[in-house]
């Protein structure tokens, strides 16, 4: 397309789109982290956009950064913290504590291969488990994949908005390949984005710390030191409307459906799954997320241009899955999920829609080669 562009790294646009994001929600942002590969990136970007009113925090671990950051959206600040699958599962206390306490905070991982350790500076997408599932108790929360460099642009900002709308952590999942990779990138007309300025609860009247919105069942955002409205704020589970502390059965319960609720409510709130390349029903869906969109969307479009009846799914909201997934998966023969994990989404999608999905895994640190997925789907549509 016709235009100016400019040349544009995964780290950078995913900072870029951090930065767009918190302009279009009317906050300053707290970006609280600690070094470590592939992410550490982020942390150079957003360290030279003070005059945007960036605050950067280099904390001495990872659960204080995660800590941190939380603090800052307390404040009233947007905390955003950041690091890899090692760093990730430390800070996942915090992020419990975000859900419990339901306040914004983005999470970005930019996810390497372990465990542990492991290859630092090697690409996987080992963490879909982690980001949907790895909190003690039932704590859900939004989990949204970048597919290609330029894309965290947009995923950040989208994070963002659900993190705010809905006051609820969110995790953003991007690679080292994405991280470091680079493309032309159209630079958007910031014009063109809908503002979604946050509002903070000023009006002591009938104030009750965890009220909610009828429609996202959110709380209210309340500034420390909003005259009137003090109110109680911690870790241990609260009581249903006051926030008080609370060890009533039923009220558990309660508490842990609403918050759940609360995150299922988010697919209403995100566009419908699209066919990417293909059509809608036939023979094979190749599925995928993140940085595989590459590769599958060039294996996926040579066949079909052989005249063979392939498509291609990719998602980019992982959790909630979007309204229309299952349907759309039953309208496939078969259907073909590529990642570069042992089969994390394809449980993901045989447990949610009960569809049979088969996997097609690579765990070398290596991205996808067109040419291996192109056997594969040869392999299955002559089977």
């Amino acid at each position: 397309s016709p235009g100016v562009y400019r040349t544009i790294t995964g780290a950078e646009s995913v900072s870029l789109g951090l930065l767009a994001g918190s302009q279009l929600a009317g906050l300053n942002i707290s970006f609280c982290s600690y070094p470590i590969t592939p992410a550490s990136a982020l942390l150079h970007h957003l360290a030279r956009m003070k005059d945007f009113g960036v605050i950067t925090f280099q904390a001495e671990d990872e659960i204080a950064a995660a800590a941190a950051a939380l603090g800052a959206s307390y404040a009233g600040s947007l905390g955003i913290t950041s690091s890899s699958g090692p760093g990730i599962a430390l800070k996942m206390e915090a992020i419990g504590l975000a859900i419990g306490t339901e306040l914004p905070m983005v999470i970005v991982n930019s996810q390497r291969a372990g465990p542990s350790t492991g290859l630092p500076t090697k690409t996987e997408q080992s963490d879909l488990y982690q980001a949907v599932f790895g909190r003690n108790a039932d704590a859900p929360m939004p989990v949204i994949s970048v597919s290609t460099p330029s894309d965290g642009y947009d995923v950040a900002i989208e994070a963002i908005r659900i993190a705010t709308k809905y006051m609820t952590p969110v995790m953003v999942l991007t690679d080292g390949y994405i991280t470091n990779a680079s493309e032309p990138w159209l630079i958007p007309d910031p014009s063109a984005y809908d503002r979604f300025d946050v509002t903070f609860r000023t009006d002591p009247e009938n104030f009750q710390p965890f009220m909610r919105d009828d429609t996202t069942l959110a709380r209210p955002w309340v500034k420390p030191g909003t005259p009137e409205m003090m109110h109680r704020i911690g870790g241990i589970e609260r009581s249903y409307d006051t926030g008080h502390i609370s060890y009533d059965p039923a009220n558990h319960q309660k508490m842990t459906d609403v918050r759940a609720a609360k995150v299922n409510g988010i697919a209403n709130d995100i566009p419908e799954q699209e066919v990417a390349v293909g059509a809608a029903g036939g023979k094979l869906a190749v599925v995928g997320w993140g940085s595989t969109y590459g590769p599958i969307n060039r294996a996926v479009a040579n066949l079909r241009d052989e005249g063979l009846d392939v498509s291609q799914i990719h998602l980019r909201y992982i959790w909630p899955l979007p309204r229309n997934l299952g349907e759309l998966l039953h309208s496939y023969d078969q259907v073909l999920v590529a990642e570069m994990n042992t089969g994390q989404l394809r449980t993901l999608l045989r447990s949610e829609y009960l569809v049979p999905a088969e996997g097609l895994n690579k765990v070398n640190g290596k991205p996808f080669l067109i040419a291996e997925l192109e056997d594969a789907i040869r392999a299955r549509l002559e089977n």
